[in-house]
């Protein structure tokens, strides 16, 4: 078997699919990137059981066959060479050996048979999405997801397929994050978990692949996203997610609207001062003022910050985790945010007022943390 690829088109592709390889594998065939040749056509696979990716390439081949071929080696060789053809050549004795302007260079190859197949999606449903605009739901969603290995479910997000719109939610029990779309729609309900792996892999290639339409296609076990020349296949997280609507409060009474930028610019000044451990931040508001102030008693250190706001309702304090908010206001690019709370002891909802697409709604909810008077 012998083909010949361009060197920058090839690394390019491996790139991309080298974020799927863990590295520490259960299996050694997972090390590999699997090479699959079929008419003229080069189909590369990563995968870590999973999740699994590949990208087609076309290249000039004389016959079809299939080899895994280690990634890390690969990759280290392709890096530094400048573009120019390459020529892979099989040999008999389970070595490639890959032919450069300047030399060449011989790799042992593993049975591509041994590779576990990408899994094929029985009936599924599907979805034609833009891939600027399922980067954006990713992106606005993938912080607030949780860690916690004894609740699964919150550490991926939550997608919400309808007729009416498409919802993208994260929570760690603490913020929560809900991604709204009416001006797109599915043809029919559903609901499915997406991990947190393959779904930070696509908010990297999607960016570059912005004008693109994503296929998603999805049942109760797998979804898989097609766009361009790349398809990825993952595993879904089993279980059912809490009911978010729930949490969210309905009535909101006061409401505090600012710039986004001097918020977030005071919350990072003002948190330095605040306690290592709850990190809690004070925010006090009467008339058209905000008071945000910080204390770490054990070391004396406090802070204490003004800023022109708009704001109605009663006078009150609220306690937040400074992180939180920081989080919050820093996946926002609109120029003013509004807070609404009702109780001290109640959630605080932070959405942003401009800079939104039509039929697009962010609302970030984030728990108070209790005031030490």
């Amino acid at each position: 078997m012998k083909f010949i690829i361009s060197s920058s088109q090839l690394f390019k592709q491996l790139q991309l699919l080298s974020g799927v390889i863990n590295s520490n594998n259960t299996l050694p065939i997972l090390d590999n990137f699997l090479f699959e040749i079929n008419d003229n056509s080069l189909k590369i696979s990563a995968s870590d059981l999973e999740t699994t990716m590949s990208a087609s390439l076309k290249v000039d081949a004389d016959e079809n066959g299939t080899i895994a071929i280690s990634a890390k080696l690969l990759l280290d060789t392709l890096k530094t060479f400048p573009e120019q053809p390459l020529t892979f050549v099989v040999s008999d004795n389970n070595t490639i050996e890959i032919s450069s302007e300047s030399g060449k260079y011989a790799l042992a190859f593993a049975d591509g048979d041994e590779f576990p197949k990408a899994r094929v999606l029985d009936a599924p449903s599907s979805l034609i999405i833009a891939g600027g605009i399922l980067a954006t739901a990713i992106n606005k969603t993938i912080f607030a997801t949780g860690n916690d290995d004894l609740r699964p479910v919150m550490s991926g997000v939550f997608f919400q397929f309808s007729p009416e719109g498409l919802i993208f939610v994260a929570t760690d029990a603490h913020k929560l994050v809900k991604y709204e779309r009416t001006d797109l729609s599915a043809n029919e309900t559903a609901e499915f978990i997406m991990p947190k792996k393959p779904l930070n892999i696509l908010k990297n290639i999607l960016s570059s692949f912005d004008q693109d339409e994503v296929l998603v296609e999805y049942n109760e076990s797998n979804a898989k996203f097609s766009f361009n020349n790349i398809t990825l296949v993952c595993r879904l997280i089993d279980g059912k997610y809490p009911n978010y609507d729930a949490v969210i409060p309905k009535e909101n009474p006061n409401k505090l609207t600012l710039d986004r930028t001097a918020f977030l610019n005071s919350v990072r000044r003002v948190s330095i001062f605040a306690s290592k451990s709850t990190h809690q931040i004070r925010l006090k508001m009467a008339g058209t003022e905000l008071n945000i102030s910080a204390e770490d008693v054990d070391y004396s250190n406090r802070a204490d910050e003004r800023l022109m706001c708009s704001y109605e309702g009663n006078d009150m304090q609220i306690g937040f985790n400074s992180r939180f908010l920081i989080e919050m206001l820093s996946n926002l690019n609109s120029e003013n945010v509004m807070v609404e709370m009702s109780l001290p002891n109640r959630a605080g909802i932070l959405t942003p007022l401009d800079d939104l697409d039509e039929g697009e709604t962010i609302t970030m909810l984030v728990m108070p943390v209790m005031l030490n008077n």
